[in-house]
């Protein structure tokens, strides 16, 4: 059987290093939240990605119900996201507060939440090897 080693193993590599991204970004901002813990008024922030990455892929699968457009006014169903138009976003937190001083920041969480991420980054990082010795075997 052959198989386009571009589509398949190149788009599953590309999103493998956009999430690799996103991990180192992540990072950062959970080392920033623990950084300010303590800092009055200080609100916490979030990345979000892999939501956002998900809805791009399944934006590409073909629709269960698929639109009759037959005016150009009609709103298609199903407009397709490209997966690699997705970027990681930071957002704050502002609807929240767990101390007097209204800083949000739940050292518990955050700890949790790095130990989460540097889990994610190495099964990345190891997945992204596994598949690199594939493609090495496949050109021999």
């Amino acid at each position: 059987m052959f198989f386009d080693i571009s589509s398949r193993y190149g788009k599953k590599m590309e999103m493998i290093e956009m999430a690799l991204n996103a991990n180192v970004i992540r990072r950062d901002v959970i080392a920033d939240n623990i950084a300010n813990a303590d800092t009055p008024f200080f609100k916490r922030s979030e990345v979000t990605f892999e939501s956002q990455l998900q809805r791009a892929v399944e934006s590409e699968k073909e629709p269960e119900f698929p639109a009759l457009l037959t005016d150009k006014r009609h709103i298609p169903f199903n407009d397709i996201i490209d997966y690699r138009s997705v970027r990681p976003r930071v957002q704050v937190e502002y609807d929240s507060i767990s101390k007097n001083d209204k800083n949000n920041v739940d050292i518990d969480k955050e700890m949790i939440d790095a130990t989460k991420n540097s889990l994610q980054y190495n099964a990345l990082i190891e997945s992204y090897s596994r598949n690199l010795k594939i493609l090495d075997i496949m050109m021999r």
